[in-house]
């Protein structure tokens, strides 16, 4: 089979029909092409088995980082799995249509400009992107509050069993950097978080203080330290790409209607990772 092209794609949020019907029409180039999807599928494991369903019957390959609404365990949800109990069944339910999780060993694509390893996080965020004024987690959050820019992880993710939700980033931290330091050193990589993992994407927010639920410090040197040829993220809503230390940034975001129904706002969906538009790599 020939070599395809490495898509992404994140915030599908099928809960809305009209972006369930942009998942409808989603079609690769080529049978061979691989997709990334970076999170926020939809709250519910139903959404999640016929949106993996449709994705794996197209594409080659699937490979799934969770976002953060997968791991919201909603009112009146069938399935009131929390915490770690819920991302290990979102795990089960990705594994059942063969698509790769950050718990399986990370494919390598070998298309144009590869060899690379494609390797899918979750590492969640730990309130260090706060405002320059917020000294600590705590006053970072009564910041949130009194301008009214809350984010839902803080009612309905919950970190069961640890004891916070920073406690369980830092888990994850943790054995993804040994993961992540255990590859093959000869070959770059392709990061796939649902959040950015430096701080820079978010400075551009219309509420600052929604930064503190968008990633962690401790990963600010991983494009870099880990060899990333890209890094593939969402969460932001702000499809775009930025580059870092000479790492290209690949916001990959759908979104809600109300946003990219807006006038000028970037369709191309999924976005190209690899090969490189207007290279020969």
């Amino acid at each position: 089979m020939p070599h395809g092209n490495l898509m992404g794609i994140s915030d599908l949020h099928v809960g809305f029909p009209e972006n369930r019907r942009i998942v409808e029409e989603l079609y690769p180039d080529s049978p061979a092409d691989w997709l990334i999807v970076a999170g926020d599928v939809s709250e519910s494991f139903d959404d999640l088995r016929w949106v993996l369903d449709l994705l794996t019957r197209r594409y080659a390959t699937v490979v799934w980082a969770p976002g953060n609404h997968e791991l919201w365990t909603v009112r009146d949800d069938p399935h009131p799995l929390r915490g770690e109990a819920r991302y290990r069944r979102l795990v089960e339910i990705c594994r059942s249509f063969g698509v790769h999780t950050p718990e399986d060993p990370y494919p390598v694509w070998s298309g144009p400009g590869g060899p690379l390893i494609v390797a899918p996080l979750f590492l969640l965020y730990d309130y260090s992107f706060r405002t320059p004024t917020a000294a600590t987690r705590e006053e970072a959050l009564e910041q949130a509050y009194e301008a009214g820019v809350v984010c839902t992880d803080e009612f309905m993710l919950h970190p069961d069993p640890y004891a916070s939700r920073e406690a369980w980033c830092r888990a994850r931290v943790a054995v993804t950097e040994e993961r992540l330091a255990a590859c093959d050193p000869d070959l770059r990589t392709v990061l796939v978080n649902h959040f950015p993992l430096v701080r820079t994407p978010t400075r551009i927010l219309r509420h600052p203080e929604f930064a503190q639920w968008c990633g962690t410090e401790l990963t600010a040197d991983w494009h870099t330290r880990f060899r990333a040829a890209a890094v593939v993220y969402g969460h932001l809503h702000i499809p775009r790409t930025t580059w870092y230390d000479g790492v290209r940034f690949e916001e990959v975001s759908v979104g809600y209607p109300r946003e990219w129904q807006r006038p000028g706002h970037p369709r191309d969906i999924p976005r190209r990772i690899f090969p490189v538009a207007g290279r020969g790599n």
